[in-house]
């Protein structure tokens, strides 16, 4: 089984209240003093205290088109994953020589070559370290990774792998855009990247461990039917602009404990047997949905939750960000990780510490 050394959460340099972006955004997108009484209202509403932003908040005002706003994801998106890997490398006492695979992931930016070949050519990964970038999984990515570097590891169990996400949401805000899916992301999403090292339980690192760590026992995807316009980006001449349907929550509420008692099932498992349920902050009806699905004790999300308020829904950053949160757990630990995202698309992980 594939065998996580390290997780590493990253966050921008520019912390930023909610009630500070709120008003920003208020004045912004709109001069009806309704609208802006709701956008306060949701705001206030979405459990979020402090975002990471990529840039000073004042500075979102001028931003214009989509051609400024990738521009500037290429140039900030590089240094936050740079931080992420190095750290992540340094806990797994590993160096980027060592690394033979990454697996490399955003939705908030566009580029061919995409950012991880200028990741590795800027920290000097060797030069047939395999590359596999992804764009369009959305916030079920970092659960999606997690489970494709597991697939990779157990094809070459001598190997060492990277999952590197960057996320800067913020570069996709649209200001001439009064959707209530609008108004809700707005108040949502933050900036952040993470990055996970894993290696096969042939590597001398798995081998070798002188503490718990956490090994993937087993993954499940599942695509929803008719759901294509619930989660994702409608992409223009202006950039990105946010599909956030209300009927998320239902899809949750109708199809995602049939699959986790499924996956549950295949590793000999049940509910009971979950000491840390390990869920994507997308937002509060969203982690309460995954709660009543699950029938879970309000605690039993307490570290999502925490992530949500520090610095809001990341995308797919934002599930490495609860895991690296909980941090060491003891021997014997049972976690089940995932989030949803564009499709709709659930990404269900099973973890063991041992």
């Amino acid at each position: 089984m594939a065998q996580i050394l390290a997780v590493a959460p990253v966050l921008p340099e520019h912390a930023t209240t909610q009630r500070q972006i709120t008003d920003e955004l208020a004045q912004g997108m709109t001069d009806d003093p309704a609208a802006r009484a709701v956008m306060h209202r949701i705001h206030a509403a979405s459990g979020i205290d402090t975002r990471h932003l990529a840039l000073p908040l004042a500075e979102y005002r001028g931003l214009e088109g989509f051609t400024a706003t990738n521009s500037l994801f290429a140039e900030l998106a590089l240094p936050l994953a740079e931080r992420a890997v190095t750290a992540a490398l340094a806990e797994a006492g590993l160096t980027v020589a060592d690394v033979d695979h990454l697996f490399f992931t955003t939705v908030t930016g566009l580029g061919a070559p995409s950012l991880d070949a200028q990741l590795a050519t800027s920290m000097g990964f060797r030069p047939d370290l395999r590359r596999v970038p992804s764009f369009g999984l959305g916030c079920v990515a970092g659960a999606a990774g997690l489970a494709r570097v597991a697939d990779y590891l157990a094809g070459n169990p001598a190997g060492v792998a990277l999952l590197v996400s960057v996320e800067l949401c913020s570069l996709t805000l649209q200001w001439d855009d009064p959707s209530m899916a609008n108004v809700v992301g707005t108040g949502i999403f933050g900036d952040g990247a993470a990055a996970v090292v894993m290696v096969g339980d042939a590597h001398p690192a798995a081998l070798a461990a002188a503490e718990p760590r956490a090994h993937v026992v087993g993954s499940r995807s599942a695509l929803y039917p008719e759901s294509a316009e619930m989660i994702g980006w409608r992409i223009g001449e202006s950039g990105f602009r946010l599909m956030l349907a209300a009927g998320v929550p239902a899809l949750i509420d109708g199809h995602f404990a049939a699959a986790v008692d499924e996956l549950l099932a295949e590793a000999g498992w049940s509910r009971a047997d979950v000491d840390d349920w390990i869920a994507h902050p997308g937002g509060p009806r969203v982690l309460e949905s995954f709660s009543a699905a699950l029938d879970l004790a309000p605690a039993a999300l307490a570290t999502s939750w925490a992530v949500l308020a520090r610095a809001g829904n990341m995308s797919s950053a934002a599930v490495l960000h609860v895991l690296a949160e909980g941090g060491g757990r003891p021997a014997g630990t049972r976690g089940v990780l995932f989030a949803l995202g564009p499709g709709v698309t659930a990404e269900i992980v099973l973890l063991e510490w041992s």
